[in-house]
Order: C-alpha cells, then structure tokens, then sequence
C-alpha cells in the first residue's frame, strides 16, 4: 500500500490550493516544496483579486464572469486576507474614448451579479479626493469595486488550512527522481536527508519549474505549454492618499494599476514578458522598471523614476499555448499511476483550479465532494464588512496596539490573532522587538505554526515588513530565529 494517495511537488497557490481540496476530501496528502511556501510566482502577482479588465476587452465573458464569482468566495472565506477596494480609471485623450469605458464597466457589474459590491459610477475628479495625486487635465474617471489580496500570505493560510486537514507540508524538500508504475515512488532530500515516499498520484505545480521538473525529476514529456513568462511590479514610495486603486491606460493599450501598499508605499505593475533562463533567480530588466515609471508617470503628478524604485518583484510561470486556456494536464495511461500537471493561472480562480484538478482524482479515489467554496480560511471566520470591528475588538483586547498595528495583524492573522499575542498586555511582553513593527512572539508563532525558517520568510511572504526593518535589527531577527530552533 502507498504511503499517501497524493503527493505535489511545489508549493506556490496551485500547489497548496490543491493540497487544501485534496485533504478536505479525505485523501492523504504530502507535498514537497524545495524552498519556501509561495517562494517563486506566489509571490510576484498583481496582488489583485478581480474579474480582469483586460479579459473583459478581449470578449471572454465566461472567464470574467467566473473571475468574479470567485471574488464573492474569496471574500467570504478569507475577509482578512482579500480587502475590497474602489478601482479609478481616469478617461486619457489618448486612449480608449469614455463611452467604451463606461460601456465595459456596465458589463462588468451585470457579470458580477448582485448583492457584491458596490457598482461603477462615473466621478468628476477635479472635485473628489482621488484626482489630487494626478496631472491636469484629467476630469472624468469611472469608479468600480474589485479586491486586493496579499499573495504570498494567502498562499501560506492555504497551507496552513490543508495542514489543519490533515495534509504534510514539507518545506526546504525537493524531489530529485520519481518513478512511475502503478504507484509513483519518490525520492526526496528532505532538509539533507534522503527518504523515500510512495504515492498513488502525483501533482506537478512546480510553476516556472514545471518543464524541468517534468524531463528531469518525473523523466515524463513536459506539459503542453506556451514559454516560461515573467511578471513583474516595482515598489515606491507612497504617491497618494487616497484609499483607491488607480487603473491607467498605457500607450501601449495595457492597463497599468497603482495600490497602496503597506500603508507607506505604492505597488505599481504590471509587465511581462518571456523568460528564459532558471526562475530561482528571476531579475527585472532595467527597462521593464522604465517602462512602469513611464506608464505611471504619464498620470501621477509627482514623477516617478528608478531611482524612486524600493523593491521590484519578479516571478516565473509557464503560461497556456496561445488559443489554449486549459492550465490543467491529466494523465493517467493504464496500469501507470496518475499524473496531474497544473502551471500557470491567477490568484483569483486558483481555488476554483484546484477543485477541477482533484476532481479528476475521482475516478481512483472514493472521496467526498467539493467543498473549499463554502469553508473559511484558518482566522476567516468574520464577514468582511466586519474587518474594522475585529481591528476594533484587538485595540480592545490589547491596549498597546496601534491603529496601523492592529490593521496589520488583523490583516495577517484574522479571528487567530490570540494565537499570536496571547494574553499579553504590554508589548515587552511579547518578547523582543524587530523594527517597528515584528515581535518575538510573532516570530515563534511563525516558525512553530507557519513554517518560517529563515529572516526572509517572514520579511516577505508572510508579511512585507522587509519594507521598513533596518540592517541591524534583521542580523537580530536571523540571530533569534537561529537560537529559536
């Protein structure tokens, strides 16, 4: 008998997102990732949930209609985690006339169905706050409801949600040969050491590692799929005040967004284009950061340039062939164990990804039915117009937090904070302090709960407090942490 009916080799959102649904439905789970919980593309998304404008233009209708029926789940099962926001497109002389965007903009709130969001609207911004941060003379822009979501973080509360169901999850492990028979046998360095686990079924959602993955650990034919892409976003100082996201159209016809970001900052993004090359090392061009200057600056009336620039964020993944929309390859030859193979995608429909993937599973495994749509998230368990009353009750509960502190933690941890703080009641008591903003006690909780090993786990994927924490206090944080384990 194998040791477990599925195993995964990669950790990004597909991974783990598939783990989650796997282990919900009562097969036994293990999955490998050779670095960190959303480590590669995971982390370098638009950090958007959304039904996609840019689909929307191109006439797929269905897949924005389904984009946004995902919204709706994602903000009932994660309302800590997915923040809906008001999305500003300023009308440009240059691109797309006013009527074609209002037009869209119609369609878009009739896909997205009722009792959501709020609608669009059409704003006179020489009048509202959001048309202080930008030049003269925009005056009309239109106004719509969509979601931002921390990726990196969500990818990890999937994880942590799959663990809870009974899934392992082994970071710092990566599968070096796999061979297939009527159950697939695995070998593995697992933190150093070599061990060796059976499976039933395999799932590959290694992203941008997907093709070597395939030739050299599985030796299977790689999945049928267009070239490796990368996506990538700068980080700059904060460039406005308003609580908005701004949608600029680009000369170029792409649509260009500007979040806020970490109260302080601003996420600008994003470009792609194809990648060659090993995506552990991903770098963004010169000239993609030029190029989202530009595009910002066409709009924002404080300049952007590179030298603006705090942090870029780059990843890698392997996008359909063109005419082909299917991210999901499924093989199961006879008397040969199965092979699924999922790449590509977005954040927004990667729940409803992993529910199609497992469910091709059905046929091998008695198992019960879908389930994520309708399950919250480990600290989801409030309703998302409730964020600001859950930051309310921790201001409450710990009377040392800060506004800006107890949105941040609430933001991360949802209905679970207790888990983190305890019943402190001074910050002392939690331990020391790394930068403004990071406790001991926070960083335990990390690595005993959420697998954090090392300083940039929790900088910047389990949170983005890399942002602010000077030099010396992260050598104090990699000198804990050490002593920690």
């Amino acid at each position: 008998m194998a040791d477990y009916d599925l195993a995964i080799i990669g950790g990004g959102l597909n991974g783990v997102s598939i783990a989650r649904d796997a282990a919900g439905r009562g097969l036994r789970v293990i999955l490998f990732e050779q670095g960190d919980l959303g480590g590669g593309a995971s982390s370098a998304t638009p950090h958007l949930i959304h039904g996609d404008l840019s689909v929307l233009e191109r006439r797929g209708f269905r897949r924005v209609r389904r984009a946004l029926a995902e919204r709706k789940v994602w903000l009932a099962i994660a309302p800590h985690l997915v923040r809906p926001m008001r999305f500003v497109i300023p009308a440009h002389s240059d691109e797309r006339p006013p009527w074609l965007l209002r037009a869209g903009l119609l369609l878009y709130d009739r896909l997205a169905g009722r009792g959501g969001l709020p609608p669009s609207a059409t704003i006179d911004i020489t009048h509202h706050p959001v048309g202080n941060a930008l030049k003269r003379p925009f005056g009309t822009a239109f106004e719509y409801s969509d979601c931002v979501v921390d990726d990196s973080r969500l990818t990890v509360v999937t994880a942590l949600d799959a663990a809870e169901r009974g899934a392992v999850i082994c970071t710092g492990a990566r599968c070096v040969r796999a061979d297939r028979t009527n159950t697939w046998r695995l070998a593995v360095v697992d933190r150093g050491h070599r061990r060796v686990v059976t499976t039933r079924a395999l799932a590959n959602t290694s992203g941008g590692w997907s093709v070597s993955v395939a030739e050299t650990v599985l030796r299977q034919p790689p999945p049928r799929a267009g070239a490796a892409v990368q996506i990538s976003q700068i980080v700059v100082p904060r460039l406005f005040e308003s609580d908005n996201v701004y949608v600029f159209q680009n000369s170029d016809g792409r649509l260009i967004f500007a979040s806020p970001f970490e109260r302080d900052f601003t996420l600008i993004g994003t470009v792609t284009h194809a990648f060659k090359g090993d995506p552990a090392i991903v770098a963004m061009p010169a000239a993609d950061v030029a190029y989202l200057c530009e595009a910002a600056g066409r709009y924002f009336r404080e300049p952007v340039a590179p030298v603006d620039v705090v942090r870029t964020l780059s990843g890698v993944n392997l996008a359909p062939e063109a005419g082909r929309r299917r991210e999901l390859a499924f093989d199961a030859r006879r008397r040969k164990a199965p092979l699924l193979t999922m790449f590509g995608g977005d954040v927004t429909t990667a729940r409803w990804r992993a529910e199609r993937a497992v469910t091709r599973l059905t046929p091998f495994y008695p198992m019960s039915r879908p389930w994520t749509a309708a399950a919250v998230l480990p600290g989801g368990d409030f309703p998302w117009q409730g964020f600001e009353a859950e930051v309310d009750a921790a201001r409450d509960r710990w009377r040392f937090l800060s506004e800006a502190q107890a949105q941040r933690l609430v933001g991360a941890y949802g209905s679970r904070l207790p888990a983190v703080l305890g019943e402190a009641t001074s910050r002392a008591e939690l331990g020391p302090a790394f930068g403004p903003e990071l406790t001991g006690a926070e960083v335990r909780y990390l690595m005993q709960t959420e697998w954090a090993r090392f300083p940039d786990d929790i900088l910047w994927r389990r949170s983005k407090l890399g942002l602010t924490m000077p030099p010396g206090d992260r050598d104090a944080l990699a000198a804990f942490m050490a002593n920690a384990v």
